[in-house]
């Protein structure tokens, strides 16, 4: 068993000592600044757009209410990694405790289903408006819309809180994370025995599934209306911000597992690779949603705006 230092299970209180990267000497600083420039660019990014969707009432609207939740879950996910890299390029710090190193790893899972169960709801969203346009308000009413959201968060708990409680009290008999951050898969590799985590897959199969038929209909009921160009073209719109936000999601993920694929390959690369879907995603999704939605752009720059004048209003 890989990361096996010994057969006797090792007792509370537990240690972890992550591998993190290799950093040559005199770059630990630059990689801090990095680390610490791209948290601030997913914390403003990210903080502009759910404070514009809160303050603006125009946006109080399923798309753009789902839109805050998944922004509000790409802020879990790098405040769960970000930080504690930082301090590990600033000062080289590895350990962590038992405890902070669950609740990393839960708040990690927690990002990635959630992510997951957000767009599903976010795809049925689309759905409705593209497939049944005229009962779109009388379906999706603001009841029905915070039902979503909360059973998308409710689904993504309940599922990791499952996860962490089969696999809890797991004898571990190891201490040293192969990785630059705790997850459950790294913990359980430090089990005295096998332990098999399939429900992660067997979840991600099903809101793929939810996933491809909620975009597949709304491709074909858009085909259908051959007569109206404008209606296609909204459609197409409506729903181009939700598919690349996804796709970008699934290729992030999809470069961790080919990275596996290649022991040759540095294992700092590798690292490097399996954090993609934790830096990459917050950094670039508020740009996505401000680019296609001109909605949330236009209610961004007038906010700027309006904030600029009040400045030079109490200047003068």
């Amino acid at each position: 068993m890989e990361n096996v230092t010994t057969l006797t299970p090792l007792k509370q209180p537990i240690v972890f000592e992550l591998e993190g990267f290799h950093i040559p000497p005199g770059y630990g600083s630059f990689l801090f600044f990095l680390a610490l420039l791209n948290y601030i660019v997913v914390l403003l990014g990210n903080g502009v757009v759910v404070c514009v969707i809160v303050i603006d009432k125009n946006l109080h609207r399923p798309m753009f209410v789902m839109v805050c939740n998944l922004v509000v879950c790409d802020l879990l996910g790098a405040t769960a990694v970000l930080p504690r890299l930082m301090m590990h390029f600033l000062t080289g710090e590895k350990r962590m405790a038992y405890i902070p190193a669950i609740a990393q790893a839960f708040s990690v899972h927690m990002y990635g289903v959630a992510v997951q169960t957000i767009l599903a709801a976010m795809a049925y969203d689309r759905y409705i408006a593209v497939c049944e346009p005229l009962r779109y308000h009388a379906i999706m009413t603001s009841a029905r819309l915070h039902s979503c959201c909360a059973l998308a968060w409710f689904v993504a708990v309940l599922c990791i809180a499952v996860l962490f409680g089969f696999h809890m009290n797991v004898p571990l008999c190891g201490n040293i994370i192969k990785h630059v951050y705790c997850s459950n898969r790294a913990i359980l590799s430090l089990a005295c025995s096998f332990t098999s985590a399939e429900l992660l897959l067997c979840l991600h199969a099903g809101i793929f599934i939810i996933i491809a038929f909620s975009y597949f209909r709304i491709l074909h009921a858009s085909l259908k209306q051959s007569g109206d160009s404008c209606v296609r073209s909204k459609a197409f719109q409506t729903c181009a911000s939700h598919l690349v936000v996804y796709v970008l999601y699934e290729i992030a993920a999809m470069i961790i597992i080919l990275s596996q694929r290649f022991p040759s390959a540095s294992h700092n690369i590798k690292k490097f690779f399996s954090i993609l879907v934790i830096i990459i995603p917050p950094t670039i999704n508020p740009v996505i949603y401000g680019l296609v939605s001109k909605e949330l752009r236009s209610s961004i720059i007038k906010h700027f705006i309006n904030q600029i004048s009040l400045k030079k209003i109490r200047g003068v």
